[in-house]
């Protein structure tokens, strides 16, 4: 495009200066402008490196936008130093160490500008001078800023676009404070907006930050911002983010469509929302980090992640407060954790929650005051030593358990309802506390409170109704409890009808506290039988009152398995000298009695435990010496709550016997990530420790897999005593296992028979589907089957037709090799 031509109409005060000229360049035309001058612009484009020192209008032909390109090779295409106006022009920039358009003074008006450039910056705006008001312009800067507020620079943006900028769309620093009014920031390959640096400040209304290719908001470094009824959304960084004692109000927000963080604050920030909504977000929507940072949110909705994280993550000594705010329809809903952090929640809902609504841990503290938890897994989870609150006058419906207390976690439960729960209303084990008063259950599936053994609970004034399994489940040395009632006692207290009434079936009585007691008081505290000595008949029955010598014999009896037997008579040796120096008084080498068992299927891994079960209660080490037998299924949940709670039934139900878990190692699978079986592990490691005397565990898997087992948790090696091998067993070993199944069924094996199994046992395949004795077992099945169709056809077999068993009784190679 040819350079046009500039008209210039001069409007000063004098007479003698009111006429009109063109001009070849723009630096003519300027030349002789003054205050108050036009310069209209023809079409065309023009090389030249503009300054504007005087209060001048500038502009191209009106609604020619594009028709006029100040386009120079280097430089600044443009620089503002007057409260001119400059309307209706196109500039471009080539110089990656200048902006397009600087301004470095004055209040000027740009409007209806498009500056599309590969410069260090599209517009630029320096010194404490420079206050432009921009209106409809466009950015566009693949390669540098779009806009840059700095060195005290600041401003009003009017309905401005950043296009596209190779760095972040709006950048301030150095105590730039510019306002920004329904501005559009998108496809930015850094932060949407950028403020940092003490000083700095942004206020943005009505703006739009979306498609950037890094967080969208950056506020850092003691900067400060507002932003009122804005929206950031497909960032494929965080959404906004405050590092270093930075402070950010959101008004009226909508943060969505982020994979990562919607907001993430660290470093002592400060975040105060209002009216915002936070959803569709890929991990926390809040995440919340160190001490001093703090989020203060009211009337706010988070909801709808897309990721598995908490909502709302609290940690490193951080605070959280959430007045009259929604949470639903995430993984977790709030994750407090670690000492000095705390979280303050008021008058708000947790919903559709699918693991659990307020998880407390480390030493962190959480406060909940009438608020509201309903379809959770988990209403409330107390985790550990240190962690606490107090929930007061809340209310938790449609969940799995209300309130789980566990590992010397000691919080206060004030007035709160736990309604229709599936498996408990209050939960407290592996040596959590808690006081509970004025709390209400109705309508459980399990119990109303359950606490298990070594909690040291106070209950008072509790009530609870229509819990099938029983309103109250506890211990022997049970809770402190005062004053409380279930709903077939009317208001009685409970320890007049805790052995029975509305009380039959618990495990122990009820302690209570307060007032003195009436004898009729104190014989009614007699416990009740305690469940756990009732067999479950999923379990391996109570062991019969043989001899160690006896059991040890049917052990001997066993095919193979030296080793195996060497190491079970090794042990029981140790148990039983140790047991002889007690009652000499002297004494006795601790002797852990944990064991880990590896090998293959079928190597009699389970006959063992149950026999090592009978062998310790021989010698007074087990109350009973049964096996319960687990895995994966019978002890991991589907949310966290149930899995803690299965772990610990399943242990009280091998009290006095053995805990076997077979195929331990599928607790802790490779991929794990947040797998609930880790869960399984923790709370069995406690337990072990805590009841160290009272239950033997034995875990079992294939050799490699159980040695990665014993690596998930630095307690769990060291919770076991030795591992024990279990070899494959080889030919002649199968056909002993053969022979012992035809003797115990009356069957023989005929001539010739016994060499052919030595072989089919030495030919058959060893591959995934080989069972060791199991397959010895299969193979002497198959070969009744065989011989009942060969016999069958008989009409009047002998005894020897009906009793021996041939070579041709055998299966094929190929299906007895066949996976199962």
């Amino acid at each position: 495009m040819a350079q046009g031509a500039v008209q210039v109409t001069h409007g000063g005060a004098s007479r003698w200066r009111r006429r009109s000229g063109e001009y070849p360049t723009l630096a003519a035309a300027l030349a002789v402008a003054g205050d108050g001058d036009v310069l209209s612009i023809s079409p065309g484009t023009y090389r030249e490196n503009l300054v504007l020192d005087h209060a001048v209008t500038l502009r191209g032909p009106e609604g020619g936008l594009g028709s006029v390109r100040i386009a120079p090779p280097d430089g600044v295409a443009l620089t503002v130093r007057a409260s001119a106006v400059v309307q209706d022009l196109h500039l471009e920039g080539q110089d990656r160490a200048a902006p397009a358009l600087l301004v470095e003074d004055g209040a000027p008006e740009l409007t209806d500008l498009r500056v599309s450039t590969r410069s260090a910056a599209g517009i630029e705006v320096r010194g404490s001078g420079a206050r432009p008001l921009v209106r409809r312009c466009t950015v566009e800067n693949p390669t540098g800023v779009g806009i840059a507020v700095l060195d005290g620079g600041g401003g009003v943006f009017e309905e401005c676009e950043v296009v596209a900028a190779g760095q972040t769309g709006i950048s301030v620093r150095g105590g730039g404070r510019p306002r920004l009014e329904r501005c559009r920031i998108h496809h930015a390959t850094g932060a949407g907006i950028g403020v940092t640096g003490e000083g700095s400040g942004l206020e943005a209304l009505g703006c739009e930050v979306y498609e950037i290719k890094g967080s969208g908001v950056q506020i850092a470094a003691r900067a400060t911002a507002r932003l009122t009824d804005c929206s950031v959304h497909r960032t494929s960084a965080d959404g906004v983010t405050l590092d270093t004692d930075a402070v950010l109000t959101l008004a009226g927000c909508d943060i969505h469509d982020i994979p990562e963080n919607a907001v993430d604050l660290r470093s002592r920030s400060v975040l105060t929302l209002s009216r915002t909504t936070v959803r569709r977000f890929g991990r926390n929507g809040l995440s919340v980090w160190d001490p001093g940072t703090r989020v203060d949110a009211e009337s706010c909705e988070i909801h709808d992640s897309t990721g598995d994280y908490p909502a709302v993550w609290i940690s490193d000594g951080a605070t959280a407060s959430l007045d009259s705010c929604r949470v639903h329809d995430v993984p977790d809903a709030l994750f407090v954790l670690d000492r000095g952090s705390r979280v303050d929640v008021v008058d708000s809902d947790l919903s559709q929650v699918r693991n659990t609504a307020v998880s407390v841990s480390d030493g962190a503290i959480a406060q909940l005051d009438d608020c509201r938890i309903r379809e959770a897994a988990t209403g409330a989870w107390f985790r550990d030593h240190g962690s606490g609150g107090t929930l007061a006058n809340c209310t938790i419906d449609a969940v799995q358990t209300g309130v789980i207390v566990t590992k010397g976690a000691d919080p206060t439960l004030e007035r709160c309802t736990v309604t229709s729960p599936a498996e408990a209303g209050f939960y407290v084990s592996a040596g959590g506390r808690g006081t509970f008063t004025a709390c209400r259950v109705t309508g459980s599936a399990g119990f109303g409170f359950h606490i298990l053994d070594g909690c040291r609970t106070t209950l008072a004034r509790c009530h609870t109704e229509r819990c099938a399994r029983g309103g109250y489940e506890f211990p022997e040395d049970g809770p402190v409890a005062e004053d409380c009632t279930g709903d077939a006692s009317g208001t009685r207290p409970v320890a007049q009808t805790a052995s029975g009434g509305a009380f039959a079936g618990a495990r122990a009585g009820i302690r209570t506290v307060g007032a003195a007691q009436s004898p009729a008081q104190q014989a009614a505290e007699v416990p009740v039988a305690r469940s756990a000595e009732v067999q479950d008949v999923r379990d391996g029955g109570p062991a019969a009152a043989r001899g160690s010598g006896e059991v040890l014999g049917q052990l001997d009896a066993l095919v193979g398995l030296d080793s195996v037997k060497r190491e079970v008579r090794a042990l029981t040796d140790m148990i039983e000298v140790g047991r002889r120096r007690q009652q000499a008084g002297l004494k006795a080498a601790s002797v852990r009695r944990h064991l880990v068992f590896t090998g293959s299927p079928g190597t009699g891994k389970t006959t063992v435990a149950r026999l090592y079960g009978e062998i310790l209660a021989s010698l007074g080490v087990l109350e009973r010496g049964h096996l319960v037998e687990v895995s994966r299924v019978d002890l991991v949940g589907e949310h966290i709550g149930s899995t803690a709670i299965r772990t610990q039934e399943a242990f009280d139900r091998a009290r006095g016997g053995v805990l076997f878990i077979d195929e331990a190692y599928a607790l802790a699978p490779e991929d794990s990530g947040r797998d609930f079986g880790r869960e399984a592990i923790d709370t069995l490691v406690k337990l072990m420790e805590d009841h160290r005397e009272a239950v033997v565990v034995i875990v079992a898997g294939y050799t490699a897999e159980m040695d990665r087992f014993l690596t998930v948790n630095p307690g769990v090696a060291s919770r076991f005593s030795r591992t024990i091998t279990f070899g494959d067993y080889g030919p002649g070993e199968l056909l002993r296992i053969v022979e012992q199944q035809a003797e115990e069924h009356e069957y023989r094996l005929g001539d010739g028979t016994s060499e052919a199994l030595l072989t089919y046992f030495t030919e058959l395949p060893k591959g995934p589907a080989f069972g060791n004795g199991r397959t010895a077992r299969q193979t002497f099945e198959s070969m009744v089957e065989r011989h009942a169709g060969r016999v069958a056809q008989l009409s009047e077999p002998s005894t020897d037709e009906l009793t021996l068993l041939f070579p041709a009784d055998l299966p094929a190679l190929a299906a007895q090799s066949a996976p199962c």
